[in-house]
């Protein structure tokens, strides 16, 4: 009898031990299960994140082509003239205006390509970055020659168009009530009042060479006339 309740003692410790393990087991598998839903669910919301912010990442403000043009010039002056196009164009887009001439300057000049194309918030977004890497342009010229001719000649034609761009907005401002245009209005406002300003600090423009190159030969013509006449 002492041994049978020996046995089956032993038989009920082994069946409660299998138990336990198989409690534990099931546990385990639960907290696993629990922990792969958990950062699967973590691994979502990161793409979705991710889906949401890639389109305001993904945009340049300049086209490929704008791009190709940029590099193809290196004098600042005419690095400032692509980037004052290519202002322009966004604008006329804006505008429903005619696009400016693409036409080349010289004959390896890479192609303008097709219009730019977006929103307006989106073009004008185009038009605050452009005008910022304008400005980081002018700056690198700057910081390695600050004597250089360039840089004064840039910022005169870089200033001359903020100038405009401040017009049209005045106009833009009235012809929406929707908040991200007004705040992309707001930006372009900002960089072109800033380049304007740092304009107002150059000195007197020079005079042209053009004009002091034409006084010697209307003064040889005169001098011509006054011969024949005495003649």
């Amino acid at each position: 009898m002492n041994q049978d309740r020996g046995n089956d003692m032993r038989t009920s410790e082994v069946f409660n031990h299998v138990a336990t393990v198989k409690l534990a087991s099931r546990s385990d598998r639960g907290r696993r299960a629990f922990a792969f839903l958990f950062k699967t669910a973590i691994v979502f919301s990161i793409l979705l994140l991710v889906t949401a912010v890639a389109p305001a990442q993904t945009r340049d403000h300049l086209t490929d082509a704008e791009t190709d043009l940029v590099r193809y010039y290196q004098e600042l002056d005419k690095r400032i003239d692509i980037f004052i196009k290519a202002a322009d164009r966004r604008f006329a887009v804006i505008n429903g205006t005619a696009q400016p001439s693409t036409k080349k300057a010289v004959k390896d000049e890479p192609d303008w390509g097709d219009a730019p194309k977006g929103t307006r918030v989106e073009l004008l977004g185009d038009i605050a970055g452009i005008l910022d890497e304008a400005i980081t342009n002018i700056d690198d010229v700057s910081r390695r020659d600050e004597k250089s001719p360039l840089l004064s000649r840039s910022l005169r034609k870089l200033t001359a168009a903020s100038s405009r761009y401040l017009t049209q907005l005045e106009v833009l401002k009235t012809q929406t009530k929707n908040d991200d245009e007004l705040a992309a209005i707001e930006r372009v406002a900002d960089n072109a009042s800033q380049i304007i300003e740092a304009g107002k600090k150059l000195p007197a423009a020079p005079a042209d060479d053009d004009k002091k190159k034409k006084k010697p030969k209307e003064q040889s013509a005169k001098g011509k006339e006054q011969r024949v006449k005495t003649a």
